[in-house]
């Protein structure tokens, strides 16, 4: 893989710097200023690789949802072709589960998004993006397992609890017992998929 360009590595740098700078003060307290210093780099040099800050928000948009897809596609890989439900699982652990690969940082950075998607159009537009994208991923792969019928409701819920679980542990951690999100999604998972085919299975015996 060739190695990113210097205009490349100092964009991902300016982003991760806006990133932890949203950590520590929020997005409206992420001043141009707070983004350099966390950057490690010269306020002269974000403004000569972005038009604004909103411009950086943007990017870490785009830049956590190909993080969380490329753990999805490590753990799928792993799996065996016909692990249908193995790949619901890999899924939320892409966004969930804790171990070596697990992006704290993101989880805190998703819930200020969601909250300038709120406020900011542009934001809005970006954000709601990645999020149908990933929606209709987990649908695709909920309806290998169900059927595609019944698979938009129960992706919806489980994704819908993965944001929940960002939200709860952004702003309040200490509800959340530690390492436990991706296990009880998981769990969730499993019932509704059990439930979902059970219900085709009877309504074909029926038949």
């Amino acid at each position: 893989m060739p190695r990113p360009s210097n205009t490349e590595a100092r964009r991902e740098q300016i982003v991760a710097g806006l990133l932890k700078a949203m950590a520590e003060r929020g997005y409206e307290g992420a001043s141009v200023a707070e983004i350099a210093r966390a950057a490690g780099l010269s306020a002269g040099l974000v403004h000569y690789h972005f038009e604004d800050k909103q411009e950086i928000l943007l990017t870490l948009v785009r830049s956590l949802a190909s993080r969380a897809r490329q753990r999805f596609a490590t753990r799928a890989a792993k799996l065996a072709a016909d692990d249908l439900r193995g790949r619901v699982e890999a899924f939320v652990d892409a966004f969930l589960a804790t171990g070596p690969d697990a992006d704290v940082a993101a989880v805190a950075g998703w819930v200020t998004i969601s909250a300038e998607a709120i406020r900011q159009p542009e934001v809005r537009v970006a954000y709601e993006e990645v999020v149908r994208a990933d929606l209709e991923h987990l649908e695709a792969l909920v309806a290998a397992v169900v059927g595609k019928r019944r698979a938009r409701p129960l992706a919806a819920g489980l994704f819908a609890a993965i944001q929940g679980y960002f939200v709860l542990s952004a702003s309040a951690p200490g509800l959340v017992p530690p390492g436990s999100a991706a296990g009880t999604v998981k769990r969730m998972a499993a019932g509704l998929l059990d439930a979902a085919t059970l219900s085709s299975s009877d309504r074909e015996v029926s038949q």
